[in-house]
């Protein structure tokens, strides 16, 4: 199976998963309820796991497609860094998804009727968050960099064999370590967060996966029949 089906399927099953939380309790009440969420949780987290393991065997298999990303749509691609989304949106769209509940259920938190959702984050959560987005930005600034010295000399390529093959042995390297951040960065959130929390911000998280490739599809589609 090439990546490309790989991806179309893995896709699916994530729809799948999202529509697995979609049905679950809102607030998990009691210890059943909140065992299902840990699971789905599990569930979605190892589903990630397993499509960053599945891209870096094609990026040994040929580091070139992997770059390019063509199973993306082109907006898709437009948004990319290192072959995939940057790390630190993750940050951006936790402070959107966090700072819409909590207006949302302002009146409520003064109160003091906890919420337990990401709109009801304790101060000590937001430090770890804030400390965590400062580290993930200094590592994106270390494989940007790692990134421009593989640039800054083309004329390898057209050397002896041994020569581009240990150039694109280090750019197989690169997209490793950009992918390793990624599923890094959503771990250590999603492990600072309550389980209600996690299935919130995955749920997010998946959903602008979605709209954004929906979009994207949609680009594609009107630029091509536009084209014909």
């Amino acid at each position: 199976m090439s990546f490309h089906r790989f991806y179309e399927t893995w896709l699916n099953q994530l729809h799948r998963l999202l529509d697995q939380h979609a049905e679950a309790p809102k607030r998990p009440t009691t210890a059943e309820q909140n065992h299902h969420l840990l699971q789905l949780v599990h569930k979605i987290m190892n589903h990630y796991a397993e499509f960053y393991r599945v891209k870096s065997l094609a990026a040994k298999h040929d580091v070139f497609y992997v770059y390019s990303a063509p199973w993306s749509t082109s907006l898709e691609r437009s948004l990319h860094w290192i072959g995939g989304w940057r790390p630190t949106i993750v940050f951006h769209l936790f402070y959107t998804e966090s700072g819409i509940l909590f207006d949302a259920r302002m009146v409520d938190i003064i109160r003091g009727v906890r919420t337990g959702d990401l709109g009801d984050l304790s101060t000590d959560q937001f430090h770890q968050i804030s400390d965590l987005q400062c580290e993930t930005v200094h590592e994106e600034n270390v494989i940007t960099g790692e990134l421009s010295e593989w640039q800054d000399d083309p004329s390898d390529l057209l050397g002896v064999d041994l020569l581009v093959d240990a150039k694109m042995e280090r750019l197989a390297a690169i997209i490793e370590k950009a992918d390793d951040l990624r599923l890094r960065t959503v771990t250590r959130v999603v492990e600072l967060l309550t389980i209600q929390q996690a299935a919130e911000f995955l749920t997010a998280a998946a959903e602008l996966q979605f709209g954004v490739r929906e979009w994207g599809l949609d680009q594609d589609h009107h630029r091509h029949h536009g084209d014909a």
